[in-house]
């Protein structure tokens, strides 16, 4: 169960229910599965039983599993539609109870007992800890919160099926309502019924591959609907927690924005073209005007005072004029509208709202007349809690933009680019074979000229034409409107040639220029620091790239603000669990320690995924597991398809989400740069588990046999053929390596078969030899354990994984193989489950943690026949010839399944 947007419970045992009596999740979940029976054949069922009456997790030959090979295709068919629509109904249950949770806490709260993670919690605590007002306000207007829309991994479910699946939970929360008549009970089951059925007819994978615009409007779906309804209760709840505390209403600066990257991730997308990126800018705008007109409208219907029963503000009316005068409306409507000024203002706005002379800072302006001219009729209330001043929220975070969008793309594009332009200018020859102290060399002088690169009419390789026209949309959304575009990402920096480059390519489409001698600069830049040798050598980067006097001139003309991101699938791929996480948190240290002593504003923008190998998990305890030295008060990071459709997937379930973000931050932002330092035995003691845990998990990975043996019995190269994402599993769109595949299908692939490995190995080997049998060093992990931060996250998070594991099951997918890395990788999780259970004195994993571990429970009788029935299906792919169409069709359905059992797809 993904708990990251409720408060941990004890879960009630399942055990048979007794209607309205049994837990309410556990109700949900029982009576959505009767209907799907009622709308469904048994053919399905009775396999299902079947199956499960022949898996056996406690034999000793449970490494053949059960034997499915007279089992017909049109049979396992039936049977993974029937198990993946249990799961999704399983899935939205949960998210049900998530809100149910959390609206009894509330409920039960008080103001001296605030819900727990709540916006109210965070202003008690800080209260309670002798916090002025002004100190609060001060940390406040730190905040800088921008959550991250990407597209991969991307949401297995098509849209149409979440659509479905949205209606059932409608008719779910109306039953747990109560208070239905007979008639309309009967009608909502048979609501549900007809939606089931619907469902059992919709193919679960889609006829083609999603296209960029595909992902865009998904995107935009989330961030048109829940994101923007939630925002606004948002600062709601805490300007009341501010009042409750402080007994003063006050007003709020601009703490959350959003971006995205879908329309301007580059990286190995070659899907991502001029056209797609320009079209993100246009749908995203689109959007945002027409939630704009819909705000105005419902002001329209709301406002309808009248100059004879409330005094007019004069600069209502002086604004009003000016508008006439300007764009005048045309007689019927001002008599229509002749003693009720506000609507006539309205009118105005709506008539302005999307024409190119409007930007957002007039919209603002005008909304903020209205709600002036609110306190001067005496209606305070209104002014302060109705509908003027959620708009005003949704113009100053979404503004007319929706969302910034990032651009990104790989290092080696733009030296190849850079490469090329400097040949035909005749700057360099050859520049790729230059070292790095003569590329900057170069580069530095080159950026001193304002000459252009390229002549008129000059012909270019395809590759560097195509960038060089996506940074010229990039170009055009700037200068329409400046907070339409984010920053530009840099994969794979490696070093400071590698920012330099992006500044002569941004020079060449005119976002980059120098006059007289001062550096105009349109765009930020941001290296991407995603292996663990980079994230080893990022401070050291980033004191080259703040001394280097081309980039110090770019950084001035940027207010001397530097964004820096940290790759957490790439890391994990590279170095394994414990090196990965643990050299993200030296990184942060070093990093925020150069930036402040050269007086350096800065912001980390956290590359963080789904699962626990990719930097997921609770994302507010992340926040406060951070080096103290970094928590300034911004932050970035991705929300991840799968993981958007989850927090976003309702205004309820978003609004506990980011919730529990700012609360993080504000907690976090209130903590003194002094406090909560690693202690130095400490650190070394990381040093060394990140180190052996490494060679441990490069070991592995290294081995001469482990790559065919991967590829031969994990479902890796079937991944790659799910239509669920525009971009390829390959940087290189080659054949795939373990070098080129993406970290997102490496992790799909190790959650597929149960293994979870990429999430907790080298755990074992680490432990085993520096813990175990050092009686002190066991005791030094029990209490920075039990004091939480970045140690108790890690092994938390690496608790849970395994816990999701199940070693038992995964032994199938080595059926009748040569190969011992079953055997290594259960040795391997019986050290890491001996070292964590000792370190968190438990007796099971996840123990600490019984809601999560009783859905893992709950889960695994019929994820395990998922299991066996991939294994099936991929011991006959291996047997076969020539590709079966119909037999890849039924392995992807098994793909998808697991990932909906799983909740992950990377």
């Amino acid at each position: 169960m993904k708990f990251d947007a409720v408060d941990q419970q004890p879960a009630s045992p399942r055990g048979r229910l007794d209607g309205m009596t049994a837990p309410p999740l556990a109700r949900d979940i029982d009576w959505l599965n009767a209907r799907l029976d009622e709308s469904t054949a048994s053919n399905a069922r009775d396999d299902i039983k079947t199956i499960r009456s022949n898996i056996r997790v406690d034999s000793k030959d449970i490494g053949q599993g059960p034997d499915l090979s007279e089992l017909s295709l049109e049979r396992i068919d039936g049977i993974l539609k029937l198990l993946t629509m249990r799961f999704h109904l399983r899935n939205k249950s949960e998210q049900l109870h998530i809100t149910r949770v959390n609206r009894e806490r509330e409920l039960e709260s008080t103001q001296e007992s605030p819900r727990p993670e709540s916006l109210a919690e965070a202003i008690r605590t800080l209260r309670m800890q002798g916090t002025s007002l002004e100190e609060v306000l001060d940390i406040l207007s730190k905040l800088d919160i921008q959550p991250t829309l990407t597209a991969h991994p991307t949401e297995s479910r098509r849209r149409s099926i979440i659509a479905k699946q949205d209606r059932i939970a409608e008719l779910l929360t109306i039953r747990n309502g109560g208070d239905l008549t007979r008639n309309e009970e009967n009608d909502l089951e048979s609501g549900v019924r007809q939606t089931l059925a619907q469902l059992m007819a919709t193919d679960e994978i889609r006829s083609r591959r999603l296209d960029v615009i595909d992902e865009v409007r998904n995107g935009i779906h989330y961030l048109g609907g829940a994101i923007w309804s939630a925002v606004p209760e948002l600062y709601r709840d805490l300007v009341d927690a501010i009042e409750d505390n402080y007994r003063e209403r006050v007003e709020l600066p601009v703490l959350l924005r959003y971006r995205s990257w879908i329309g301007g991730d580059r990286d190995g997308n070659p899907f991502v073209t001029e056209e797609r990126s320009r079209a993100a800018f246009e749908e995203m705008r689109e959007v945002a005007i027409e939630r704009h007109h819909e705000s105005l409208e419902a002001l329209h219907h709301e406002l309808s005072l009248s100059d004879h029963r409330v005094p007019v503000d004069p600069e209502l009316t002086h604004s009003i004029e000016l508008d006439q005068a300007e764009l005048p409306l045309d007689e019927s409507s001002m008599r229509h509208l002749e003693h009720e000024p506000f609507r006539v203002k309205l009118m105005h706005m709506q008539m302005r709202l999307g024409s190119e002379d409007y930007d957002v800072d007039r919209y603002i302006d005008d909304l903020l007349t209205i709600q002036e001219a609110l306190r001067h009729a005496g209606l305070e209330e209104t002014a302060d809690r109705g509908g003027i001043a959620d708009a005003l929220v949704t113009a100053k975070t979404f503004g007319l933009h929706l969302a910034a969008l990032d651009i990104r793309q790989h290092s080696r594009v733009h030296e190849s680019a850079v490469s090329e332009l400097f040949n035909i200018s005749g700057v360099c020859e050859d520049y790729q074979t230059l070292e790095e102290d003569e590329r900057r060399r170069i580069l530095e002088a080159e950026l001193k000229t304002a000459r252009p690169l390229i002549a008129v009419g000059q012909e270019l390789t395809v590759e560097t034409n195509e960038l060089l026209e996506g940074l010229s949309v990039f170009a055009e959304a700037i200068e329409r409107d400046p907070d339409s575009v984010g920053t530009y990402v840099i994969s794979m920096a490696h070093d400071v040639s590698d920012l330099l480059e992006v500044l002569i390519l941004l020079r060449e489409v005119g976002l980059w220029t120098m006059v007289d001698g001062e550096v105009h600069s349109a765009l930020d830049i941001a290296p991407l620091f995603e292996t663990v040798d980079d994230l080893d050598r990022a401070g050291h980067i980033l004191a080259e790239m703040l001394e280097n006097p081309a980039y110090a001139a770019h950084l001035e003309a940027r207010e001397t603000f530097q964004e820096i991101m940290l790759g957490y699938s790439d890391s994990n791929k590279d170095g394994g669990y414990w090196a990965a996480n643990w050299r993200l948190h030296t990184a942060q240290q070093d990093l925020a320690r150069i930036a402040r002593e050269a007086g350096v504003s800065f912001r980390f923008f956290h590359g963080r995924g789904g699962t626990v190998a990719r930097g997921g998990g609770r994302a507010n305890r992340a926040i406060l597991a951070s080096p103290p030295e970094t928590r300034n008060g911004r932050i970035r990071f991705t929300e991840q398809g799968e993981v958007i459709s989850f927090r976003y997937a309702m205004p309820a379930v978003a609004h506990r989400h980011l919730e529990q973000i700012v609360n993080a931050m504000i907690l976090a932002t209130a903590t003194s740069d002094d406090e909560d330092r690693t202690d130095p035995a400490m650190a070394t003691l990381m040093n060394r588990i990140a180190g052996d845990s490494r060679d441990a998990y490069r070991n592995l990975i290294d081995a001469r046999d482990f790559w065919p043996v991967f590829v031969d019995r994990s479902p890796v190269m079937h991944i790659g053929d799910l239509p669920i994402a525009s971009r390829p599993v390959s940087r290189s769109g080659g054949d795939i390596t373990f070098e080129n595949l993406r970290a997102i299908p490496w992790v799909f692939a190790w959650t597929q078969m149960r293994y979870n490995v990429p999430g907790w190995f080298g755990t074992g080997s680490a432990f085993e030899t520096l813990v175990m049998n050092d009686e002190s060093i066991i005791r030094s992990c029990r209490e920075a354990y039990a004091n939480g931060g970045f140690f108790q996250a890690f092994v938390d998070n690496a608790q849970q994984e395994m816990a999701r594991a199940r070693l038992e099951i995964a032994a199938w997918y080595m059926r009748d193989s040569k190969s011992n890395l079953h055997e290594e990788l259960t040795r391997e999780f019986e050290r890491a489950r001996n070292a964590i259970l000792s370190i968190t004195n438990q007796s099971e994993l996840l123990d600490n943690n019984k809601v999560i571990q009783q859905s893992i429970r709950e889960r695994n009788e019929d994820t395990d026949v998922l299991n066996a029935i991939q294994v099936e299906l991929l011991a006959r792919w291996r047997q076969v010839e020539n590709e079966d169409d119909a037999l890849k069709s039924i392995i992807l359905l098994s793909v998808n399944a697991l990932a909906s059992a799983m909740q992950s797809t990377g």
